[in-house]
């Protein structure tokens, strides 16, 4: 489905980066992250490559991550022997392998968890006992124990390479709820306070949402804005938020580093179709055509989600453009996503040749989609994550 150009290209990628390490493994790994599940022979490829940095223990590398997390999503069965071998290594494989085996359902795997759960490094215990709940093997006694010895950096990555995944998979037990609310309790950026509460919420506890909805009411007046957001964002049934959505503060309610000025919370807000998303996703769009990806994903709301079809035209723009193929291919998703297939198609068959990942990524998952064969949006958070971003979670 993803076509032989595509194919050769990736496995050639796969087996080039198992012989020498490349700079753009992010890319790639995000790329594979996205694809495999429409590939039967890809999927092959990633299990030799989870033999392989298995075998020579490069857990930290993001082929290895997505690869692995890849294979449990799609119940390769022989990812199982691997996956029990790893978790019994020091560091259990990190945090992709613990993450990897939470919904890996195979007894094997009973042992080595058991074992990295009694790591003397808290946040491999903590994973392994996650990992443990998820498969129902687990109470949740001993995780509260462990959550108030996490550092804060080890807070961060159990948000970003854990809870993240976590989010689209099965929720979890609620057992997990007293152990997810003392990371709260020492999370001091909105943005990972809110997956954490999230995490919880899916699990059947309410008190991140009574928690957010009190602070919005009767917390500190400038940050009540941000929290009505945090409470919109964990109840199904509210109304649509009356904040005003500033970048400033979009930026908090992302996971990512504030720094990093990402505007995910926003493009979640307009797929919502709140009324107030729309003057800022209007600026965004400021230049014609749009000069990056976060004015792309502007124009793909404001013409799907808010009735403006004038924006269709913009995105064909962009992807006309002689230049920058990763965001001529994602102006491409975006169109498809507008309801025009034609176009979309045709522009991404003159990207066959690039040499960027992200177009190749991005190209795919049209053809894939148009097939018939994918779920929801083209351009969903998670796919943009991974094919944009690089992020294998």
């Amino acid at each position: 489905m993803i076509g032989e150009v595509a194919l050769a290209r990736l496995v050639g990628e796969v087996r080039s980066a198992l012989r020498r390490r490349p700079a753009h493994e992010a890319r790639l790994a995000g790329t594979l992250r996205a694809l495999a599940a429409h590939s039967a022979e890809l999927k092959q490829e990633l299990l030799v490559a989870v033999q392989t940095v298995a075998r020579r223990g490069s857990f930290e590398r993001p082929l290895y991550g997505a690869a692995v997390r890849a294979l449990s999503e799609q119940r390769e069965a022989g990812l199982v022997p691997v996956l029990a071998k790893v978790l019994g290594a020091d560091d259990a494989g990190g945090l992709a392998s613990l993450s990897a085996a939470c919904f890996t359902r195979d007894p094997s795997l009973s042992e080595p968890l058991s074992r990295a759960a009694q790591s003397r490094h808290p946040v491999v215990a903590f994973a392994a006992e996650v990992a443990r709940l998820s498969r129902g093997e687990a109470r949740g006694g001993r995780i509260a124990s462990l959550a108030p010895k996490i550092k804060e950096a080890h807070r961060i990555a159990l948000c970003s390479e854990l809870f993240l995944w976590l989010l689209s998979q099965p929720a979890l037990p609620v057992e997990i709820a007293p152990a997810i609310a003392v990371l709260r309790d020492a999370e001091r950026h909105l943005g990972r306070w809110l997956l954490l509460g999230e995490v919880a919420t899916r699990a059947g506890d309410d008190s991140p949402l009574r928690e957010a909805t009190s602070r919005a009411k009767d917390g500190p007046e400038s940050a009540r804005a941000a929290w009505s957001l945090v409470a919109w964002s964990l109840d199904s049934r509210a109304d649509a938020p009356t904040a005003r959505p500033t970048l400033e503060l979009m930026a908090r309610l992302s996971d990512r580093p504030s720094a990093e000025r990402d505007a995910t919370f926003l493009f979640r807000l307009a797929a919502a179709q709140v009324p107030n998303a729309r003057a800022a996703l209007e600026s965004l769009v400021k230049s014609t055509p749009p000069g990056d990806e976060n004015a792309v994903r502007a124009a793909l709301h404001l013409c799907r989600d808010y009735g403006q079809q004038g924006y269709a035209s913009v995105l064909l723009q962009v992807g006309k453009s002689p230049r920058k193929d990763a965001l001529r291919a994602l102006a491409a998703a975006a169109l498809f996503d507008c309801g025009q297939p034609k176009d979309a198609l045709r522009l991404v068959s003159e990207l066959d040749s690039s040499r960027h990942l992200p177009a190749l990524g991005w190209s795919s998952l049209v053809r894939v989609s148009a097939a018939g064969q994918l779920l929801g949006s083209v351009v969903s958070e998670q796919n943009f994550r991974r094919v944009q971003q690089g992020g294998c979670a």
